[in-house]
Order: structure tokens, then C-alpha cells, then sequence
């Protein structure tokens, strides 16, 4: 009888163990983060609007057949008309052609100025809230300093410093994105290390690198995402800020801010230079926030139904 229960016991283990398997698989937490994205229609309208700028300007040159450097004199300050959907610049450029580009560039700097603050600010709070003490205390200090100045008054005198260009504005809303993350994730590392799982870690010998990147880093995940999420509206609001200033994006290149910039002197004899530029930033920040909020309402547990 022992027998033929060890032989049960040893057919039923596979298939209680593939069970169990996708037991785990069918209530991942990404699975579930999905689920419920799905059902938010703001955080879906932000995915649409998002897509849709990013396909614009992967497909500007077959979208217009105007380049965006291209001048015609005798077309300047035009209305939206079947030739030109969104209308002429003072220079007599197609300005749907301006913003199809500049789509490139804005979502460009939101994303390599998120990744890099998202890389060094995640470094930095990880290093301060997982060894403390002096580490922790100098680092916290630098990221109160930083964040004692307005965001963009940093981003315009590290600007001021490096000089005005499209790279220089893009290092400077990094920058200033640094503490942000840090701050976030150094006080999610403070409410792990404590943890019994890390203490059972260190308990077995498991090095301070191991226990960071292997068990820290990844329980941190969910509120990094948001953040970088929300990050992506901030750094495209201070790259168009610092282009309206003329100190990022240089001419020629069609970047919002700096059409914005350009257009401020026809407000009144032509407002069509203005509306589309400074339309397309409240969509695409607009977007990123959806996206953000529907992020934070997805990985929060007490809003899952």
C-alpha cells in the first residue's frame, strides 16, 4: 500500500507542480498591470496619442513633401489650406512639415534625458538608502541642494554654462531629473532592506551588489515606471521651455519651444504659427501623464478590483 502511494504521489507531483506553474503565470503581477490598463480608457487615450506622435515622426518625410528647412518667401504667413494643412511660418516654411520633424526631437529628448536621469538617479538612491549612514547623508544633501533651485532656472544656468544647443538642453533636464528618481527610489530601498527576505540574504552570505540588483532593484520597480512615465511629460514641458528661452534646439531645426518662440511676434496677424506647436506639447505631455496615471492606478493594490 506504501507503494502504491509513493507511485501516486510521484505521478500526481508533475502535474500538481504544472499547476501551481500556471497557477503563478495566470496571476502575475504584469499580467495584471495589463488587465487593468486595459480598462482605464484616460490611460488608453494616452497610449493612442502617444503612438500616434511617435508614428508621425517615424513617417514625416513620407508624410509632406516639403522639407523642413525649405523657405518659399512669397508663401509666408499662410492660413491652413489644402497645400499647406497647418499653414506657413514667417519664413514661408509648411508648418505641418515643422511639426512632424520636431515630433522626432521632443520625444527624442524625453527619452534620452528620462533615461539618463532614470540611470544615475536610480545608482544614486539605491547606494544611499541600502548602506546609509554617511553615504546616505552626503548624497541626500546633494539632491536637497539641487532640488532647492526651480527646476528650470538648474536647467538654464547648467545650459548657460555648457552652452545652447540641442545636447547641452538635453544633459540639463537630465540633471535636474536626478533627485527626482533618486529620492523615490532611496526611500523604497529604506523600506526593503529591512525586509525579511534581504535579512535572509545577508544571512547567507549574499553580497551587497547580489542583493541589490537581484532582490531590491526589482521589488523598486513599480514606482520607477511611474515615475519615468510621468518624467517623459516634464522633460519634453522643459525642453520646449528651454527652447522657447533659445537655449536648446538651434535653428534650423524644428523644435516646439523654439517655434513657439519664433511665432510670438504674430500672435495676432497669424495665431495658426502659435496654436499648432503649443498644441502638440499639451497632447504629448497630455499623453505621458495619462499614461502615468494609468501606470500608478494599475500597480497600486488597493485600487485592483
Amino acid at each position: 500500500m506504501n507503494n502504491e502511494e509513493r507511485q501516486e504521489s510521484q505521478l500526481s507531483s508533475p502535474a500538481l507542480a504544472l499547476q501551481m506553474e500556471e497557477e503563478i503565470r495566470a496571476t502575475s503581477p504584469w499580467k495584471d498591470t495589463v488587465r487593468q490598463l486595459r480598462k482605464n480608457k484616460f490611460a488608453l487615450i494616452g497610449f493612442i496619442i502617444i503612438i500616434t506622435f511617435i508614428l508621425v515622426g517615424l513617417f514625416a518625410p513620407l508624410l509632406t513633401p516639403y522639407g523642413y528647412e525649405q523657405q518659399v518667401l512669397q508663401d509666408r504667413l499662410k492660413p491652413p489650406s489644402a497645400e499647406h494643412w497647418l499653414g506657413t511660418d514667417d519664413v514661408g516654411r509648411d508648418i505641418f512639415t515643422r511639426i512632424a520633424y520636431g515630433a522626432r526631437i521632443s520625444l527624442q529628448v524625453g527619452f534620452f534625458a528620462v533615461t539618463g536621469a532614470l540611470i544615475f538617479g536610480t545608482l544614486f538612491g539605491l547606494i544611499a538608502g541600502y548602506f546609509g549612514r554617511w553615504v546616505d547623508m552626503i548624497i541626500s544633501r546633494i539632491f536637497d541642494i539641487m532640488l532647492a533651485f526651480p527646476s528650470i532656472l538648474l536647467a538654464i544656468a547648467i545650459v548657460a554654462i555648457l552652452g545652447a544647443s540641442l545636447q547641452n538642453a538635453l544633459i540639463a533636464i537630465a540633471i535636474i531629473n536626478i533627485p527626482i528618481f533618486g529620492r523615490l527610489v532611496r526611500s523604497k530601498v529604506i523600506s526593503l532592506r529591512e525586509e525579511e527576505f534581504i535579512l535572509a540574504a545577508r544571512a547567507q552570505g549574499m553580497k551587497n551588489g547580489r542583493i541589490i540588483f537581484h532582490h531590491i532593484l526589482p521589488n523598486s520597480l513599480a514606482p520607477i515606471i511611474v515615475q519615468t512615465t510621468l518624467g517623459f511629460g516634464t522633460a519634453i514641458l522643459d525642453a520646449a521651455a528651454l527652447g522657447f528661452l533659445g537655449l536648446g534646439a538651434q535653428p534650423p531645426l524644428p523644435e516646439w519651444g523654439k517655434m513657439l518662440a519664433d511665432s510670438r511676434d504674430f500672435i495676432q496677424l497669424a495665431p495658426w504659427t502659435l496654436i499648432a506647436p503649443g498644441l502638440c506639447i499639451m497632447l504629448v505631455v497630455l499623453g505621458f501623464n495619462l499614461i502615468g496615471d494609468g501606470l500608478r492606478d494599475a500597480l497600486d493594490p488597493r485600487m485592483k478590483n
